[in-house]
């Protein structure tokens, strides 16, 4: 039954328009497609898991071309009719065998479709003869995504090549010491604006004079006035009187 398709979902598989969902199967996904010429067309395309193992992307595409006429070669190959159609197996319109493998058969209600190719993918038991043994769980199922090919032309993303690692270092250094250098010009040029200090003026010693004394120096004495400067005073001794006499008691 078709249900819309989801946000994913490729919306053309080389010439084939994609128009909805047929089937989602654990190994891809199966859609509803329209060729050029009109026709409803049956894609079979792996998820993103089972594209990226090698082992379950070969189950695949061997099985698509096993069941391929000698006429097709890639998506640009049309069927010629001359293939065998096996044990119910589709006939194959058109297929790709790329990184996203995918294959177109015509769209037959109540018949199989491109759904039959998928069913390689998933082991279980043995491939040969009835299936027996233990089943085991492939590891890239729980990637459900379908595998989109890439536009043609498209730039494959840059690959960390030593070479481009050398060139990153270089660049790295380079602006390292391009900061650097702005930093030492920047302090420099602070250092530089700022005014010089003064220097100091010299030291200039003036000697002081001595210490004066507290107590005052000795002086000389004054000498008396004489007698006859100054008119008046103590009598002298008269000129009759001897000298040692005292006077009378």
């Amino acid at each position: 039954m078709a249900s819309p398709l989801q946000h994913g979902d490729p919306p053309s598989l080389g010439p084939f328009t994609v128009q909805a969902r047929l089937q989602v199967l654990p190994a891809g996904f199966v859609y509803l497609g329209q060729a050029q010429d009109g026709r409803a067309v049956s894609l079979a395309v792996l998820t993103k898991g089972a594209a990226l193992d090698a082992a379950a992307r070969d189950r695949f595409v061997t099985a698509v071309r096993e069941s391929a006429p000698a006429g097709v070669r890639g998506w640009l190959g049309r069927a010629t009719g001359r293939a065998a159609v096996l044990d119910g197996t589709p006939q194959v319109l058109a297929m790709d065998a790329g990184v996203a493998p995918w294959v177109a058969v015509p769209y037959l209600p109540g018949r199989p479709g491109a759904e039959r190719f998928l069913e390689p993918v998933m082991v279980g038991g043995t491939l040969i003869g009835q299936a027996h043994g233990p089943d085991f769980v492939p590891y890239w199922l729980g990637d459900r995504a379908p595998a989109l090919p890439g536009r043609p032309g498209a730039a494959r993303p840059l690959t960390e090549t030593a070479r481009r690692v050398l060139l990153a270092l270089a660049v790295l250094l380079a602006l390292l010491l391009v900061g650097v250098v702005i930093a030492l010009v920047l302090l420099l040029g602070r250092q530089e604006s700022e005014p010089l200090p003064r220097p100091l003026p010299p030291t200039v010693q003036v000697p002081t004079a001595p210490p004066t004394p507290l107590t005052p120096e000795p002086q000389q004495p004054t000498p008396s006035p004489s007698p006859s400067q100054s008119g008046s005073g103590t009598p002298g001794p008269t000129p009759g009187d001897e000298s040692g006499e005292g006077a009378p008691i």
